[in-house]
């Protein structure tokens, strides 16, 4: 007999996958220290397109990419959200090899409360009580950031903008994670090969100088598609909300890496940053949690 929780322990899994990948990035990342910011979000576009394209194939998914590219609608929304991934990519890489691993780590413990905020502002959507609170402690972590240790705040708060505007976009995308990653790095391609060609004439090109490095650029595909193919499984096989608890991992590990494993600073300010952004999400979290709760029991009912 097959247990009925067995599609709920297989998106568990998979959603680990996705989120401890997307927590040791830095580590992956702190060796391409010495390549340019730019090559290494360029070759992970090509990468990206290869791998994409070999993963379609496979799925036989080329019907539903070649709707996506005829489709007007579509394409002006992956169009923003191509740009909005690429300087996302490019902030949080200059970040990682420039040592500044605990604001990006901040960043991404600020996305979902700017998900809300954004919400409320964009959507209209009304705040219930808890995620009033929620984020009144993120904005007053924020500011405290800002007074005591604020230089490197606007990489925290371009990473949590960008990607939050990105998610909204396509969330409204009329097209699936696959066909819609695969068109957002067709459309960044021309410029990466651009830049690469122009690079490569110029001598500053880190690729096919170094077997190891190289190798390193080239794998940039495979870590871009393989945690978003994972988080795609994970939220079709468990609740959305017990996949929103999961993300909090990621950037819990870009800090442990930061603070325990490169050394970074913890001031005073970011301890008390933290400090109002954990609370905030703890008190998110528990409301999600009894919302999903009370809505079960509703259904049950």
């Amino acid at each position: 007999m097959v247990s009925h929780s067995a599609p709920g322990r297989a998106g568990i899994a998979y959603g680990l996958g996705a989120y401890l990948i997307w927590g040791f990035l830095p580590a992956y990342f702190k060796l391409l220290s010495a390549v340019l910011p730019s090559e290494v979000v360029a070759q992970r576009i090509i990468w990206s397109v290869a791998f994409l394209a070999l993963l379609i194939a496979i799925k036989g998914s080329f019907p539903t990419l070649r709707a996506a590219l005829a489709n007007p609608s579509a394409l002006r929304i992956l169009a923003a959200t191509a740009l909005l991934i690429a300087a996302n990519w490019l902030i949080y890489v200059w970040a990682i090899v420039n040592s500044h691993v605990l604001e990006s780590s901040l960043g991404y413990f600020l996305n979902p409360l700017v998900n809300v905020a954004m919400g409320v502002v964009l959507l209209k959507e009304r705040l219930g009580r808890a995620q009033m609170i929620a984020v009144a402690l993120a904005a007053i972590g924020v500011t405290v950031l800002a007074i005591g240790a604020g230089s490197g705040l606007w990489i925290s708060l371009s990473l949590a903008f960008t990607f939050a505007t990105y998610g909204l976009l396509r969330k409204i995308a009329p097209v699936e994670s696959l066909e819609g990653l695969s068109v957002e790095t067709l459309i960044l391609a021309p410029f990466a090969l651009g830049y690469l060609w122009w690079l490569s004439h110029t001598g500053g090109l880190a690729f096919g100088a170094d077997m190891g490095i190289s190798l390193l650029l080239a794998a940039g595909g495979i870590v871009t598609a393989v945690p978003l193919l994972l988080f795609a499984a994970a939220a079709r096989r468990m609740p959305y909300a017990t996949l929103g608890l999961l993300q909090y991992l990621a950037p819990t590990l870009q800090f442990l890496l930061a603070v325990f494993a490169y050394g970074e600073p913890l001031t005073t300010a970011h301890l008390i940053c933290f400090g109002f952004i954990w609370s905030g999400l703890a008190i998110f979290a528990v409301s999600g949690i009894s919302d999903m709760r009370r809505r079960k029991l509703a259904v049950v009912d």
